[in-house]
């Protein structure tokens, strides 16, 4: 398998071929950084390492040269903070039990531009080996604009790739923004509260960034524990964790359907219910 990225590295965690092992995938979570799988896709990577007849790939497109970095890390060049980053993400992949790793090892500013066709099409190469039932990638209201060219880079491999790729949902997840927002026509969850050790184990690999300056760990910990304990005002909590997505299938199914029409969408469900709300509590436009 030929990827387009000089220092793009393909690892299988138990050792067989990359092809065998892509053809196995149903999960695929696409993101723009080192450590962004295992803090926003482990509904997907539990599937993969729990459910009989389940694989989860992870995809990674740039190399983390540019992390925070204090403590312990803050002597590191960017090229010995790249190859702690990759090793942190094999460690991952090979203790998640992923069908396989892609890191593409670009850097931001070629995911965010002169990159941009060359990672591309090695999505492309990475969806069509391991056609998958499901793909996460980053939302398009998240607030980082590497993350945001990953998604918009997934969402141009799948449109080009066409509906004989075409998974059978299509998530965006939670990084730098919260989705507990959504209206819930676009809100979708997902019970994450198995194992919660083990997630907090896998987050933990990543101490050039925890221990560099971020407390991704316990704040994605806190994130999914607080989804859990206010999705819903009047009932018991369902599950004491909870990953919360936005629903980008409908962008597949229309591909005239732009992502600023999409979102004005989504934000107008949004305003909506706010709105409603408002009128049934009494309020009234001159409040």
């Amino acid at each position: 398998m030929k990827l387009n990225g000089k220092k793009s590295v393909l690892f299988v965690p138990d050792g067989k071929g990359a092809e065998s092992a892509l053809a196995r995938v149903t999960h695929m979570g696409i993101g723009a950084h080192p450590d962004d799988l295992e803090f926003m896709t482990w509904s997907g990577i539990l599937a993969g390492f729990t459910e009989e007849g389940r694989a989860f790939a992870g995809v990674t497109l740039t190399d983390g040269g540019g992390s925070s970095r204090v403590g312990p890390y803050g002597s590191c060049s960017d090229e010995e903070m790249k190859a702690v980053r990759l090793q942190e993400q094999k460690k991952a992949a090979f203790m998640g039990n992923y069908a396989a790793l892609a890191a593409l090892g670009y850097t931001s500013a070629e995911v965010r531009g002169e990159g941009r066709a060359q990672v591309r099409e090695d999505l492309k190469t990475l969806i069509k080996a391991a056609r998958p039932e499901i793909i996460f990638t980053h939302n398009p209201a998240d607030r980082h604009l590497t993350h945001l060219s990953a998604f918009v880079l997934t969402l141009e491999a799948l449109r080009e790739l066409g509906e004989e790729y075409r998974p059978k949902k299509f998530y965006g997840c939670e990084v730098w923004r919260s989705l507990d927002w959504l209206a819930e026509a676009d809100r979708r969850t997902f019970d994450v509260g198995q194992r919660p050790r083990f997630s907090m184990a896998m987050m933990g690999l990543y101490d050039s960034q925890i221990s560099g300056g971020k407390n991704y760990d316990e704040a994605t910990f806190g994130r999914r524990m607080a989804n859990a304990t206010y999705a819903d005002a009047y009932n018991p909590d369902k599950t004491k964790l909870l990953e919360l997505c936005l629903d980008l299938t409908p962008l597949l199914q229309d591909p005239r359907l732009s992502v600023a029409d999409f979102m004005n969408g989504v934000i107008g469900r949004f305003r909506d219910e706010v709105l409603n709300n408002l009128q049934r509590a009494g309020a009234d436009r001159q409040l």
